[in-house]
């Protein structure tokens, strides 16, 4: 299984919990505090969820494929950031 470098920078007011899974039963679950940026290797055909704590309980916020998050050649100003 071939990883990837990624980046996921936090970009909201709270902290959020970034959840990437891929084949062969790869998992990762981090949390993320506000304007943190965090590092980590995944699989190419991996996928992110970015999840938050709503009133209403969890809220699942964005869904990203790894690629968006590839951090191989990038600047640290150009790391794919959730709107």
């Amino acid at each position: 299984m071939a990883s990837n470098p990624c980046t996921y920078r936090n970009s909201q007011d709270r902290m959020v919990i970034m959840r990437c899974f891929g084949a062969e039963q790869f998992y990762l679950e981090r949390v993320v505090f506000p304007f943190e940026i965090l590092s980590f290797s995944a699989p190419a055909d991996a996928e992110i969820e970015i999840w938050t704590h709503g009133l209403g309980g969890p809220e699942l916020l964005e869904t990203l494929p790894v690629s968006e998050l590839t951090s191989e050649g990038q600047e640290l100003d150009r790391v794919a950031v959730p709107a």
